[in-house]
């Protein structure tokens, strides 16, 4: 019905000047005939123009305004010559329109207030605001200054009005065929198709994009360093316990029970189950002694090791308590064989949130356990560990660490910052934490770790740790940037 009333009536007038006012001249709404006028556009049958218009239109309080008055005209006229107080005023005109009226008629300088009594201090007001009121839903628009103050009372409010024009298009008919989609058999046996107007195909028209997977920067920047350890012949360690033992996140690794990491306020202890009772009790026994009265050229901590420290569960604060699962295991073997290991996975700090810490990252952790390593292998594999991720220049700075020793820093020169920023931490494991795993005395073990996330920020120039990973994660980041390639 509709169609067929647009196209009759451009048949013999010109134009259709406000489609709002055509959809109530003929009886159906406007949102079916704007359905039918876009269709005709797309066949150019008619050429429609957009109109956009805006109007003040009065709120549900304006309404009540425009009709009763305004709260400071009616607490006016609620005072009698001699005046009222207070409370029997309230009570007169109820706590809204006293509480609104009062405060608009005295800034309106229209009454006093003289101790408890409410006086005229005029003898006839003007209510202007329910005449604004009046004159704007006859459609008459006020000026600028009326506009704001009926605005800001929240008394009218702004109106967006979309229409559209239209007159004949260049493919313009009377009355529209159906064009067919699709030739059939019927269509050739019953021999119709050459009456039949068929659709035209826009071979040029775009397809939907494909709805595909795609791989978080993360998991990109975590593959490209998988597949540089794997190419330097290293072995992925298995890394799928989250929960370890004090014992083999710290007291395995030489660190004294009363270092500050192993804090509450670092380190997430649980509560069910708290501790663990599976622990290999000749290493521990080696591990305890080691810590009370040192042993392999030490003097250990001089401090009463306790067994009950040890045995308390924890998120691991560091995959290195992988590493020491798998050195112990290595040493057990009757036959020294040497390894290459790494591994990349979460860890947990009880650490505060901001923009470049989160209480659980990625640690990258590589390690190397042969006979005769010095520092110069160490700085050498870190050299060439690095070369592949595309930091050639390096920098080594001496540092502390309670397993470690030699330990250094690891620095690179970023060009963008134009400055040495700090990519990770190495050393060669002390013997005071080989040793007592039961591997032969010629064998050292060289290790360095990063955290994952810090690259590939970097790389993906992203600026707070929550946009890479977390909940916040913004999925559109994920979609649009680029495939990374490191080292290039």
């Amino acid at each position: 019905m509709a169609e067929e009333a647009v196209l009759g009536f451009l048949q013999t007038k010109e134009q259709i000047s406000d489609s709002h006012e055509f959809a109530t001249s003929i009886g159906v709404g406007h949102t079916e005939l704007e359905n039918v006028i876009k269709s005709l556009k797309g066949f150019e049958i008619v050429d429609a123009q957009e109109i956009t218009r805006e109007s003040w239109v009065l709120t549900e309080e304006g309404k009540t305004y425009m009709k009763n008055g305004s709260p400071e005209a009616l607490f006016f006229g609620a005072i009698p010559p001699e005046g009222i107080s207070r409370n029997n005023l309230k009570e007169k005109l109820g706590s809204e329109v006293f509480d609104i009226g009062s405060k608009a008629a005295a800034k309106n300088k229209w009454i006093a207030f003289e101790k408890d009594l409410v006086k005229r201090k005029v003898e006839s007001v003007q209510d202007e605001v329910q005449n604004l009121l009046g004159r704007i839903n006859t459609g008459e628009v006020p000026g600028d200054q009326a506009i704001n103050d009926l605005k800001r009372r929240k008394l009218i409010v702004k109106q967006t009005w979309k229409g559209y024009s239209l007159k004949k298009g260049p493919k313009y008919v009377s009355k529209r065929k159906k064009a067919a989609t699709d030739l059939t058999r019927e269509h050739i046996v019953s021999g119709d198709w050459k009456n039949l107007e068929f659709k035209e195909y826009n071979l040029n028209a775009e397809a939907p994009p494909i709805q595909a997977g795609y791989m978080h920067s993360l998991l990109e920047v975590r593959e490209e360093i998988q597949n540089i350890f794997l190419q330097m012949g290293f072995e992925e360690m298995p890394t799928n316990n989250f929960v370890e033992s004090s014992f083999w996140n710290f007291d395995a690794l030489f660190q004294p029970q009363q270092h500050p990491a192993r804090d509450s306020h670092d380190t997430f202890f649980l509560e069910t189950p708290g501790s663990t009772k599976d622990l290999p009790e000749d290493y521990l026994a080696r591990v305890k002694l080691v810590h009370e009265s040192g042993g392999y050229g030490s003097k250990g901590y001089g401090y009463d090791w306790k067994r009950e420290e040890a045995e308390k569960n924890l998120l691991r604060t560091h995959t290195t308590a992988v590493s020491t699962r798998m050195l112990h295991a290595l040493a057990q073997q009757d036959t020294f064989t040497p390894k290459r290991y790494y591994s990349i996975d979460r860890v947990f700090r009880n650490e505060a949130v901001d923009r470049t810490h989160l209480a659980e990252f990625h640690q990258i952790e590589g390690l190397i356990c042969d006979r005769g390593l010095t520092l110069g292998d160490l700085i050498g594999v870190l050299e060439d560990f690095f070369s592949r991720l595309g930091m050639s220049k390096l920098r080594f700075k001496p540092a502390y660490n309670p397993y470690t020793e030699p330990s250094m820093e690891i620095f690179s020169y970023h060009d963008g910052l134009e400055k040495w920023v700090e990519i990770g931490n190495s050393g060669m494991f002390r013997p005071e934490m080989l040793l007592p795993m039961g591997l032969p005395e010629d064998v050292n073990v060289i290790a360095w770790g990063l955290s994952l996330e810090r690259p590939t920020m970097i790389l993906f120039g992203i600026s707070n740790i929550r946009d890479l990973f977390g909940p916040k994660v913004d999925f559109n980041l994920i979609k649009n940037n680029p495939i990374c390639r490191l080292g290039l």
